[in-house]
């Protein structure tokens, strides 16, 4: 089949290159052209593991494209799919300008029956819109063109994305259409051959899916968090309550780590957005406005521990602490909503200095920002600690979970983490002399030290 998508970030490349890869014919456009320059000459402008090889190796093989012409992408495929960015605006409801712009865009060159495809994450009634542009459009061209408007969220999780898409837990799509549903049921046939996976429903429901899908786990983790939050106070140990609750089958033991709180371009942009589209229709949503509160909070609880560690937020001034992780995440460069970002401003307000590593997200962290006396990025997470008053982890990077902690005596002022990810047997490091403040573990192991 023939595919056009509109849109080389994190979704749209995913979802070309791995249409491609099954053998369908993929042109992917984009307005950046020095974006497409880069993926011409086989640069990958985001980290994604497993995606470097198959973009490289389809485009060798004539089956992936690249243009900034948007006529050429029209003309290529039946298949037209929106995935662009729906950053969130200033009241935090979702953008749709670059999906309106899209729309329009495939409605002036058109030329003959078109399924315009919504991947981006959007809000209920986008497809709606989508209609209504292209219609408005071919109105004013004049002419009369078959087209629909299907909704195809995306669930693909950072860092692991090229897999999700490959072995997909399940394909939405929103059409009430017989011969769009047909078309996309040939379309997802490579990825659907073990058992059906596809859930065909109206697209109203397919765009709340989404939303649905972010908020649910957006709700567990806030969840935990709060509870961890409360065993500090109550002398218990959140781990112990993890394993105890995960054990039951109606729960489960996904997302129910307690941390330092969510971030990425996904979790915090969707919670806002559907917090906006109920009010639009004069709905209070009082859970979702409760999981974006305990994540903002949950956020600075770091900060919260070395100021209560250190005597008081001027304590802190002149200290220099080791950081280990600034993606928000593992296996990913993205710092977009990180709780490393609001770390260490909050450090850097309050006068200490930050020397930091990560695996991915160096680069990232440069251009945010720039160059600063307070800020020291370093090539291993060894060389972080060195003359570090503590160390603080934000990302639970598997290059940090087994660290040589002899070394780390030696190279710290203090034997004192600040584990806002829960990698450590906090126990075993009491009896060894070290200070250890974890997520919801803090006080009851400090007390026994």
């Amino acid at each position: 089949m023939k595919v056009t998508i509109f849109g080389t970030g994190y979704v749209g490349l995913v979802t070309g290159a791995c249409l491609a890869e099954v053998g369908h014919e993929v042109t992917c456009v984009d307005v950046d052209p020095r974006k497409i320059a880069r993926l011409n000459d086989g640069v990958i402008p985001i980290y994604e593991p497993g995606l470097e090889p198959i973009v490289r190796e389809n485009h060798a093989q004539g089956r992936l494209h690249f243009t900034t012409d948007a006529a050429e992408g029209v003309a290529f495929g039946e298949l037209q799919f929106i995935a662009v960015g729906t950053p969130p605006d200033e009241d935090g409801s979702a953008d749709l300008q670059y999906v309106r712009a899209v729309a329009a865009t495939i409605a002036e060159h058109m030329d003959g029956p078109k399924i315009i495809i919504d991947k981006s994450t959007v809000p209920v009634g986008t497809g709606d819109q989508v209609r209504q542009v292209v219609a408005d459009i071919l109105a004013k061209r004049g002419v009369e063109l078959d087209f629909d408007v299907v909704s195809n969220p995306e669930f693909l999780k950072e860092g692991a994305a090229v897999n999700d898409f490959m072995k997909p837990d399940r394909i939405i799509v929103g059409t009430s259409d017989p011969h769009s549903e047909a078309v996309m049921r040939e379309l997802y046939a490579p990825f659907n051959r073990n058992h059906d996976r596809m859930v065909v429903m109206d697209l109203r429901s397919a765009e709340l899916t989404k939303y649905a899908a972010n908020a649910m786990l957006a709700t567990k983790i806030s969840f935990m968090n709060e509870l961890a939050n409360l065993a500090e106070r109550l002398g218990a140990d959140i781990e112990n309550v993890r394993l105890g609750i995960g054990s039951d089958p109606r729960i489960g033991y996904h997302f129910i780590y307690p941390g330092c709180g969510y971030g990425g371009s996904c979790f915090p942009k969707d919670v806002q957005a559907l917090v906006r589209i109920a009010h639009a229709v004069d709905h209070e949503p009082l859970l979702l406005d409760a999981v974006e509160a305990v994540n903002r909070r949950q956020k600075s609880r770091l900060f919260e521990l070395l100021v209560e560690h250190y005597g008081g937020r001027e304590q802190l001034a002149g200290k220099t602490f080791a950081l280990w992780g600034l993606a928000f995440k593992p296996n990913t460069d993205d710092m977009r909503e990180a709780s490393s970002r609001v770390l260490m401003e909050s450090l850097w307000d309050a006068g200490a200095r930050v020397q930091a590593f990560d695996p991915e997200a160096m680069e990232e962290t440069q251009r945010l920002y720039g160059q600063r006396d307070d800020l020291s990025l370093v090539g291993t997470r060894d060389a972080a600690l060195k003359g570090a008053d503590a160390l603080i982890i934000c990302t639970e990077w598997k290059a940090f979970r087994a660290p040589d902690f002899d070394l780390m005596r030696e190279s710290l002022a203090e034997p004192t983490i600040f584990d806002g990810r829960n990698l450590y047997d906090p126990y075993r490091l009491a009896e060894e002399g070290w200070t250890y403040y974890g997520i919801g573990r803090g006080k009851s192991v400090r007390r026994i030290a």
